[in-house]
């Protein structure tokens, strides 16, 4: 008997716009990246392209490997995905300094005549500055997270292909804009946010945390998506949403919680250093 996983893969094929885009983003990526490691190799030494790289490829296993059908059916499976698209590829990208390597690994005629003036224009330098100041960034991304797990948007996606593409490009876009003050990739200004940045991350995992929790102990299916429609796996609604939540609750929080523990030990040794600075003088 053909199982269920046997029917999701025997009905994927990779979706070639998503794949020749990231194939032709990491190709850019990489020449760019030779170009500016002759002059910056301390910057830019390999695990700047396998970082970008891993993150690539977590964005096409999201969307374009067969995970996607599982996502149809499993509401886990589902929130596996949102993982790889908000606590994943976002920082994996990012501490890739994607920047710079993108635009020298483009031709030069491009660059100097299409994106260099845009990207330099004062409406865009400002725009950017706004959107990935730490206050904008965090309510962008952890409203349309929270917006989109609402029951009628939740099911409307799944029941829409294009408003699910476009759920899965707010994911990404607004979490890129979260991580963006995090990690701040060169050429970006650097900004010392102190401790303000650690409450920046703790308040966000609550966000997850709430969330998780309620789809985590909830006795009912929260999207009926998962009632309606057959579940070829034969998993009750509740137990796969129970799963999920935890999903949610354990992993996202991780990738919150990380990064805070990171910051709050750097944090304490320059506060250490600074109380012994005197004393040496």
């Amino acid at each position: 008997m053909t199982s269920a996983s046997d029917f999701i893969f025997a009905a994927w094929s990779p979706p070639w716009p998503l794949t020749v885009a990231v194939a032709l983003a990491s190709a850019v990526y990489v020449r760019g990246w030779l170009a500016i490691r002759r002059t910056r190799p301390a910057l830019f030494p390999w695990s700047r392209p396998a970082l970008f790289l891993l993150g690539m490829a977590a964005l096409w296993a999201a969307l374009g490997s067969p995970l996607d059908g599982f996502a149809d059916a499993l509401l886990s499976a589902h929130m596996v995905q949102h993982l790889l698209l908000m606590s994943v590829v976002p920082p994996l990208v990012l501490l890739g300094l994607p920047t710079v390597p993108i635009l020298r690994g483009l031709p030069r005629w491009f660059v100097r005549t299409g994106l260099g003036p845009l990207f330099g224009s004062a409406p865009l330098l400002a725009t950017g500055r706004f959107l990935t100041a730490p206050v904008v960034a965090w309510l962008a991304m952890n409203l349309t997270f929270l917006l989109w797990h609402v029951p009628a948007a939740y099911d409307y996606a799944l029941w829409n292909q294009p408003w699910h593409r476009l759920e899965h490009v707010c994911f990404l876009a607004t979490s890129m804009l979260f991580w963006w003050p995090v990690i701040q990739p060169w050429p970006a200004r650097r900004h010392n946010f102190g401790w303000g940045m650690l409450l920046y991350l703790v308040s966000a995992d609550l966000v997850n945390t709430g969330l998780s929790a309620f789809l985590a102990f909830c006795d009912r299916p929260v999207y009926s998506y998962y009632v309606v429609r057959p579940n070829p796996f034969h998993v009750d609604p509740v137990v796969d949403q129970a799963a999920g939540g935890a999903i949610m609750w354990v992993i996202g929080s991780m990738a919150f919680l990380l990064p805070a523990v990171a910051l709050t030990v750097r944090l304490l040794e320059g506060e250490s250093r600074t109380r012994r600075r005197p004393e040496s003088i």
